[in-house]
């Protein structure tokens, strides 16, 4: 079924990767589904759910049986059912793409046009749109552009990419988060918190690569999948989606670098490409060329490295910007930082003259070398500002377009805002910005409310009662990284 391949020392892995929690069976033909109840779509969709958790389950098994060995035989498992099942994963308010197709049109005769689909794809005569460019404001000011991909191109993407993720997750490896199945960006968070508390770190590298998504090698990202997937059509079809191109301004553009942020498959893709370029590399440096202790957390493009000594640091930071640079990648030169962090930071500095540690950001957060009320080392984690205030910014352009709705729709609209929100920046340590942001919210909906009519403000006592009824108070959500940490990953 496979045909071994001698791998490259260099790119690919020459151990397994860490052990994958859910169990799985042999990758064989999946067994045809039971008889189409007419009329049930609840039913249709409850056995594709169950054909295709089997079927992957045996693809995930033998990824984890045959490490090194290739996939010959794949297109199969992108059956009818698994395209339904990625259809009904997809949003069904997003963004239509070129072709103007949204969800609830497809929607509208989903059997005939999935077989279809299903048709173009095994004949080879399915083809890939160009994505529609948008743009989304970051930040800084500057602009991050998305690939907005049509309908049936994120159904194949998706049920594409839901078979490559099974083989993959056997040999991606721990410190890797991004975009993966049951790992979070709280986990990330949790993982790197602990392995500066529990080893011996005291410099962070803060790397930034440089415009990952848009200078990602074409032709490496072929040549990476082909050492695990040797079912050419699988391979023809990323090819497919990788020169589609993007339209923007009615201009048609293919591009021999990237690989679309926003589409179905890019993340999936990134942590391929990245997984052989960096992952592996730390790893085997770590092994051969740390002498103190050295920790590594990535979520997709964002890397946080912590060292025991500054030497090795920068010997690292050296190393990795030539392994970059192999693979047409960068890192950003005034982004990329090495800074002294940990428990010993603060001693340290104070004894140079040097001031407080220098803060790092990562996922959303400040992280602060601070004390606890005991006096002893917690790194604590605080909302970064600027997001703090685009959110705001967004959330008071909304409240101005919704002024003269009714006030209970209105209300439960901020209190699903401002629970999302709650639900991941309310981490302990994190309260003070938490309730600045809530403080901020109210003051926001009094100042909208106020200007409903001609009266100059609302009382106050019939806004603390709107604010009781909607809007969730601030509190933290979330354990210590220790407790939620060891719990997941106890081994």
């Amino acid at each position: 079924m496979h045909e071994p391949e001698k791998s490259d020392s260099v790119v690919v892995a020459g151990k397994p990767t860490n052990n994958a929690e859910t169990t799985a069976a042999e990758p064989v033909e999946p067994r045809t589904g039971t008889k189409r109840n007419a009329g049930q779509q609840s039913t249709r969709r409850a056995q594709d759910r169950g054909s295709v958790s089997q079927a992957l389950d045996r693809v995930r098994q033998a990824a984890r049986q045959w490490k090194t060995e290739k996939f010959t035989s794949l297109l199969h498992h992108i059956n009818p059912a698994m395209l339904r099942t990625a259809f009904h994963a997809i949003r069904r308010d997003a963004a239509p793409g070129v072709d103007g197709e949204t969800w609830a049109d497809y929607e509208k005769d989903l059997d005939r046009r999935i077989e279809a689909l299903h048709s173009n794809i095994h004949r080879g005569a399915y083809r890939a749109l160009p994505s529609r460019r948008s743009w989304i404001p970051k930040e800084d000011g500057s602009k991050r552009p998305l690939a907005v991909t049509a309908l049936e191109d994120k159904i194949v993407q998706r049920a594409t990419a839901a078979l490559l993720s099974k083989i993959y997750e056997e040999q991606f490896l721990g410190f890797s988060y991004g975009f993966r199945p049951g790992r979070s960006q709280h986990d990330a968070l949790d993982a790197l918190i602990v392995g500066i508390n529990s080893r011996k770190v005291n410099f962070i590298l803060d790397a930034d690569i440089r415009s990952f998504f848009t200078e990602v090698s074409q032709q490496w990202v072929v040549r990476f999948l082909e050492h695990r997937i040797g079912d050419k059509r699988i391979i023809r079809l990323v090819q497919k989606w990788l020169r589609a191109g993007v339209l923007e301004d009615g201009v048609v553009t293919v591009e021999e670098t990237g690989t679309g942020q926003g589409s179905v498959i890019s993340p999936l893709l990134a942590n391929v490409y990245l997984h052989y370029v960096f992952d592996l590399w730390a790893e085997r440096w770590r092994r051969r060329e740390a002498k103190g202790d050295m920790i590594v957390v990535r979520y997709a493009d964002d890397i946080i490295i912590g060292f025991e000594h500054e030497s090795e640091a920068r010997r690292f930071w050296d190393a990795m910007r030539d392994r970059l640079r192999e693979f047409s990648l960068s890192l950003h030169p005034d982004k990329t930082r090495l800074i002294e962090f940990g428990r010993h930071a603060v001693a340290n500095r104070a004894r140079c003259g040097l001031g407080k540690p220098e803060t790092f950001k990562f996922l959303g957060f400040v992280l602060i070398c601070g004390k606890s009320r005991r006096g002893s080392f917690l790194i604590m984690r605080k909302t970064r500002r600027d997001r703090m205030n685009a959110t705001l910014r967004g959330i008071k352009e909304e409240l101005r377009r919704r002024r003269h709705q009714p006030i209970p729709e209105t209300g439960a609209w901020l209190a699903q805002v401002v629970s999302g929100y709650l639900g991941y920046h309310a981490v302990p340590t994190n309260t003070a910005a938490i309730s600045a942001f809530r403080y901020h919210v109210i003051n926001l909906w009094q100042r909208q409310l106020g200007r409903r009519s001609q009266r100059a403000r609302v009382v106050w006592d019939r806004m603390n009662k709107l604010v009781d009824e909607f809007i969730p108070k601030a509190r933290v959500r979330h354990p210590w990284p220790s407790v939620r940490f060891a719990v997941r990953h106890s081994r």
